[in-house]
Formats: C-alpha cells, sequence, structure tokens
C-alpha cells in the first residue's frame, strides 16, 4: 500500500526545506532548527543529517522503520527535539523522495550529454529505474502531489530539454516529456514493488505462480479465453518483464519521433 502524504502542512515551510541548499545568497539557510538558528551553541545535527537517516533506515528495514520514532532513536535524540529539525513525517518523506531525485545521474544545463535525443532518454530510464532498485520503498509512496524540489525539477527539466530538439510545438513537447516519465516511472515503481514484495514474503514471484499451477488444469476454460490461448500454443509467452519494458519504451519513442514535423 502507498505512504499517501495528506499535502496540508505548511507549503511555505516545506518549500524552504526543500530548497533549503539551493537558496539564494542573500537568504537564510534553513539547514538548521529554528530555535538554533542565530546565537548560540551549535547544533549537532542539521536537515541534511536527519534526511539521510531517513533513507538509510528505509532502505534498511523499510519506509516503517523511518518513522520520527526510530529516526529519533537512530539519531540519538528526543522525538521532539527531531520536529525542531523536521515539523512532521509527511516532511521527512518529501525530504527523503526528493533526496533521492536528487541524487539520479542526469546531466543538467550546459553539461555533456549524447547529442542523440532517444539516448538521453535512455539516460533518465537507467538512472530512474536503478533508483527505484536501490530504493524500494519508493514504490509504496504515493506521487499524486510529488515534493516540488530540486530533484523533481531537475527530472522534468532534463526530459524537457531532451525533447525540445524535435521541433515539436511547446504543448507536444511537453505532453511527450510527462508520457515517457509516466511511462519509465510506473515501470520501475511496479520493478521495485515487486522486488520489496519478494524480499518481505520471502517468495519469488515464480514459486508464487508454481503454487497456483492448478488453475491451468482445473479451471482455466480454453473456450473462455481464445486469446490467451492461441498465444500460448504459438509460444508468446516466452518474454521477460524487461523485454516488455524495452518494447513499450522503443514504441513510445518511435511514436514521439514520428510527429517530428517534416
Amino acid at each position: 500500500m502507498s505512504e499517501r502524504r495528506s499535502g496540508q502542512g505548511q507549503p511555505d515551510k516545506t518549500l524552504a526545506l526543500l530548497w533549503r541548499n539551493h537558496r539564494r545568497a542573500a537568504e537564510p539557510t534553513t539547514n538548521e532548527p529554528a530555535r538554533q538558528r542565530g546565537a548560540g551553541r551549535r547544533p549537532s545535527l542539521n536537515v541534511d543529517d536527519v534526511v539521510q537517516a531517513g533513507i538509510r533506515l528505509a532502505d534498511e528495514q523499510g519506509l516503517a522503520a523511518a518513522s520520527m520514532g526510530g529516526l529519533a532513536k537512530e539519531l540519538g535524540v528526543g522525538t521532539m527535539t527531531l520536529y525542531t529539525y523536521v515539523p512532521s513525517k509527511d516532511e521527512l518523506l518529501d525530504l527523503m523522495v526528493d533526496q533521492v531525485l536528487v541524487e539520479r545521474e542526469l546531466p543538467g544545463p550546459g553539461a555533456p550529454r549524447p547529442e542523440n535525443w532517444r539516448e538521453q532518454v535512455e539516460i533518465y530510464s537507467q538512472q530512474t529505474r536503478a533508483m527505484f532498485q536501490q530504493h524500494l520503498w519508493l514504490s509504496q509512496v504515493s506521487t499524486i502531489r510529488p515534493p516540488v524540489g530540486p530533484g523533481m525539477l531537475a527530472g522534468r527539466e532534463y526530459l524537457l530539454s531532451a525533447v525540445l530538439g524535435l521541433g515539436l510545438t511547446a504543448t507536444e513537447t511537453n505532453t511527450a516529456a510527462l508520457a515517457i516519465t509516466t511511462y519509465v516511472d510506473s515501470a520501475a515503481h511496479l520493478e521495485a514493488e515487486s522486488r520489496l514484495v519478494e524480499r518481505t514474503t520471502g517468495q519469488t514471484n515464480d514459486a508464487w505462480w508454481f503454487e497456483r499451477n492448478d488453475l491451468w488444469e482445473t479451471y482455466f476454460d480454453v473456450d473462455q479465453h481464445p486469446a490467451m490461448t492461441a498465444i500460448w500454443h504459438a509460444k508468446g509467452y516466452d518474454s521477460t518483464p524487461a523485454d516488455s519494458y524495452r518494447y513499450g519504451l522503443d514504441r513510445l519513442l518511435d511514436g514521439i519521433e514520428a510527429m517530428k514535423p517534416l
């Protein structure tokens, strides 16, 4: 089940935390707890420490372990002290998600990148799928209202810039980039969820299906499933999830490329 952030909170404070390391030089940082900024004893932690500890706990023990209480114990501070760095679990989760998004190695403006736009999309595909595999807990996080931080914007900027050179209209460029995001992110989400289920249950997906093998002998009616039966006899079920992913992405990019003006 997805972890759903309420999205209520205080947007201004959440934005300040998300962009804490990307503010203009004249503006104060929010990487230290509010009550510690200014005069007084230097804090032993900052927001980055809290976020990295949350990611580490979620990676090692699952998302539930990265609760405010669990995180406070991990960092050796009181739970109330932790709230001076991060207002709630919702904000913490936003910060964790955006941090792993930031860590994708997507070339920024002016950075070297392949000339071919499809190869640029391939970088996004590889980096995003690797991110989900490294942080399986991402498959439990709802993306309906994503954290609007540097990581999310970097991904949007990168895919827009990859498609921009095709000569499509502005609307088509944006729609194409969003379609790629939807396909790649959704597939990466499902791949991570599959691995997480295997890890949590201790049972592989192949073993799960094998236990239900009686479905085909006892309950499967070939007359009610003629298409499935035809594909089975034609040995059409030999493709792997990786084959399906590759097929879908290639056909999506083929379609986008076909829209190029002559």
